[in-house]
């Protein structure tokens, strides 16, 4: 099982998480490549570390949106969108080839990661971009999505996600942001439902309706408070139940 989390989400002298921890506790890093957070020297720090301790780094692509942390929904021409994406995915990989290894996969980052799940010109822009880039390229992303489904048609390798800390919903949907449980924050509860992720294959939405949950990667918000805990409670959980960590790129 793939253990990853959002890095690199500061910008100039803003810090947002424990990059440095994370690194050591994960097995892939989605790095903010400048558009909703990040900027060159965080991408060059955090691609450092990732490439030091073995981490697979991969582009979380996001909308051109700093000020609201790219959760904010754009309408956005399929060309511009897919362009933007062409540069994202350049610039970390630019960084990364400084350290002898490569961007090696795609996740897009919030309001675009939804949108991308239903709204088939932004997802058809994704899935441009990448086979244009790199054919080769993986998308992370939640499975049955418009997004996975048009990857997948493209002959693109679809990574199915799924999220230790978030809610769902019960038809397999992420509880909204804006909703107060969108969140899991007690970091064993958090461990537990990870656990059950890569060994059951489920999950218990909001309304204790267990869902199927065939993820082959699991995502730890960086962001979120007590990052860092619940990373280090959920790869002890991972590993005390015989779940070998590895990147899957």
């Amino acid at each position: 099982m793939d253990l990853n989390a959002d890095l690199g989400e500061g910008f100039g002298s803003w810090r947002l998480g424990d990059d440095h921890a994370l690194l050591d506790l994960i097995s892939s890093a989605n790095v903010a490549c400048g558009f909703h957070a990040g900027d060159a020297a965080t991408m060059h720090r955090v691609c450092a570390g990732a490439a030091e301790r073995g981490v697979a780094v991969g582009a979380q692509v996001g909308y051109r949106d700093l000020a609201g942390f790219g959760r904010r929904h754009i309408a956005y021409d399929f060309a511009e969108l897919r362009d933007e994406t062409i540069y994202q995915l350049g610039a970390l990989d630019a960084f990364c080839r400084l350290y002898r290894t490569r961007v090696r996969y795609l996740k897009p980052h919030g309001a675009l990661y939804h949108a991308a799940a239903h709204d088939e010109g932004q997802a058809a822009a994704l899935v441009a971009a990448i086979s244009g880039y790199d054919h080769e390229l993986p998308v992370l992303c939640q499975p049955g999505t418009v997004l996975a489904q048009l990857a997948a048609g493209a002959g693109l390798r679809v990574v199915a996600e799924g999220f230790a800390d978030r809610n769902y919903l019960p038809n397999g949907t992420l509880v909204p942001r804006s909703s107060p449980d969108a969140l899991v924050t007690d970091p064993e509860q958090v461990a537990v439902r990870a656990v059950r992720m890569a060994v059951e294959r489920t999950l218990v939405a909001v309304d204790g309706t267990v869902i199927p949950a065939p993820v082959e990667s699991i995502c730890l918000h960086g962001d979120t408070p007590g990052a860092v805990r619940c990373a280090e409670l959920v790869r002890a959980a991972l590993v005390d139940a015989g779940v070998t960590l590895t990147p899957f790129a």
